[in-house]
């Protein structure tokens, strides 16, 4: 059985038969996190990587800056649909274009990237399944020319019900009708782990799919897979699921698993564990 949504994601065999395709907008966005000397993460563009050698034809998708809103001082906090409706459009993408996303680090960059196009209405988005590796590992070609394509005419249409605020997150808090899901690994989730983001533990009453399990050797694990994984937690058959992580990067792998595996009602909360640790008087959880 294939996923609920097979369209999302691209092989990279598929991918390389068409590489000329004209309508076709390859993007790279990768980031790199390293450990921060107040114990969370701190992020490095990708450009350097992508300029050593990416997908032929592809541009870099910079989202640490030109797809966030830099005034929060969280990292990358979602930015006015205008705004990236003028970044998508500088890439060359159309609203009839196919925008293929990958990361030469972890995909989460990838599914970052998409639910930022799906969030502003792309529908004709798609992750390279297994990101570069998958790309290099098939022995495809990689290039390091770069070409500005013409400006596109996308048209963003963007959909307020992707993303969760603190307040929907606080008001989930004991509401049968939303599963709240921490997309970080089982030890950061309980408290046990050297990394925090301020205050150890986790966000109360939130479940724990960590977004590894996730995936099997860098790509999405096939519809079976991921239903075990989610509706252990109960994610599938919840009315609504609300997915976060550290910055809401990694909780796009949980959201967009939940998109392949059916479940439809999904959003990720934009400022994830960096917001809600600043505020004393919100909840948080140890333990497994």
């Amino acid at each position: 059985m294939s996923h609920a949504h097979p369209e999302y994601l691209i092989e990279p065999s598929e991918l390389a038969g068409d590489l000329d395709n004209a309508n076709r907008r390859i993007l790279d966005a990768t980031v790199f996190l390293g450990r921060s000397p107040s114990g969370g993460y701190q992020a490095e563009s990708g450009l350097a990587k992508f300029e050593a050698g990416h997908i032929p034809g592809a541009q870099f998708l910079d989202l640490i800056e030109a797809a966030s809103d830099t005034s929060t001082g969280l990292g990358f906090t979602l930015p006015p649909a205008t705004q990236l409706e003028t970044l998508f459009r500088g890439l060359g993408v159309s609203d009839d274009s196919e925008v293929v996303l990958y990361s030469t680090g972890h995909m989460m960059w990838a599914t970052r990237a998409w639910w930022l196009f799906h969030y502003c209405g792309h529908r004709r988005a798609r992750v390279l399944n297994g990101s570069f590796r998958a790309w290099r590992d098939g022995g495809f070609p990689v290039s390091t020319d770069t070409a500005k394509p013409s400006e596109g005419n996308f048209v963003a249409r963007p959909g307020p019900e992707l993303f969760a605020d603190r307040d929907a997150v606080l008001a989930a808090i004991g509401d049968e009708g939303v599963c709240t899901v921490n997309a970080l690994s089982p030890e950061v989730h309980s408290g046990e782990s050297d990394l925090s983001y301020g205050r150890k533990g986790h966000i109360a009453g939130s479940v724990n799919v960590f977004y590894d399990e996730l995936l099997e050797d860098g790509r999405f694990k096939d519809v079976d897979g991921l239903r075990n994984a989610l509706g252990a937690k109960g994610l599938l058959s919840a009315p609504r699921v609300i997915s976060y992580c550290g910055g809401g990067i990694s909780a796009t792998i949980d959201a967009f698993a939940c998109l392949l595996a059916g479940q439809e009602q999904v959003a990720v909360y934009d400022g994830s564990m960096s917001e809600w640790v600043r505020d004393e008087s919100l909840p948080m959880e140890t333990g497994a």
